[in-house]
């Protein structure tokens, strides 16, 4: 399951989470964010010990700016409410599955 988060929510659901949380920051005209959604679906129901959430740029540019990012699709790792790694762009499955493995 993918949280939808917000100005409003941000805060409880990624900084306020203990453990890890994926960030996926995305916008409804990006292709590759488009690419990249089910797949983090579908990561989401693999791994279960790890918090999965999306964020739309477009609707909340503030937070977008303030964690600098500057393309999209970007998927930030958070670790007890610190960034601990990013990804910028869509590279397949594969690659995000295996650095998720790395996490846990």
């Amino acid at each position: 399951m993918v949280v939808e988060l917000n100005a409003e929510n941000f805060k409880k659901e990624v900084l306020g989470h203990k453990g890890f949380v994926v960030v996926d920051f995305w916008a409804p005209w990006c292709g590759p964010c488009k690419m990249i959604a089910p797949v983090v679906e579908k990561l989401s129901h693999e791994f279960k010990q790890i918090k999965f959430a999306k964020l739309n740029v477009d609707e909340n540019n503030d937070l977008a700016q303030e964690y600098g990012v500057m393309s999209i699709p970007c998927l930030i790792f958070f670790k007890d409410s610190e960034e601990s790694d990013r990804v910028v762009g869509f590279g397949g499955e594969g690659p995000l599955r295996d650095k998720l493995v790395n996490l846990v």
